[in-house]
């Protein structure tokens, strides 16, 4: 199972939405250099992540990008979920794939126990999470 490039780069986005604590928020163009993201690339995943109720622009048309939940609410999950629709490490997980080994598979036991997991673990980091994380990153290289 791999996570889209659109998936990563949304966590990179938000975390330097949330790290940025300025109420004008984080323009764009920032969150591109500082993430180096091309910024057209960055303008899908930010639309994205406006759909998804994640993020929203400060005061209008010329203020930058804030949370609009706290830290603490936003889950890696949520996240995800602005680009795919699921979470699924095995095509015989999926909702609309049929298989005929269908009730006689031990295997797709294991797999759907290792999906819910992945799942579980991405609902249980937030993004405060990973900011508490970046912050002990930044005092060890500072």
């Amino acid at each position: 199972m791999k996570f889209s490039t659109k998936t990563r780069y949304g966590v990179r986005a938000i975390l330097e939405i949330a790290m940025n604590d300025s109420e004008n928020g984080i323009y764009q163009k920032d969150i591109a250099k500082n993430q180096n993201i091309s910024y057209k690339y960055l303008d899908h995943i930010m639309n994205a992540l406006k759909v998804a109720g994640l993020v929203s622009k400060a005061a209008g048309r010329k203020s930058g990008y804030i949370l609009t939940k706290k830290p603490t609410e936003i889950t890696i999950n949520d996240i995800h979920n602005a680009f795919e629709p699921g979470v699924c490490v095995v095509d015989c997980l999926s909702h609309n794939y049929s298989c005929k080994r269908e009730g006689r598979c031990a295997s797709k036991g294991f797999w759907g126990q290792l999906n819910n997991q992945i799942i579980e673990y991405l609902k249980a980091t937030t993004i405060q999470d990973l900011m508490e994380n970046q912050v002990k990153l930044d005092d060890i290289v500072n």
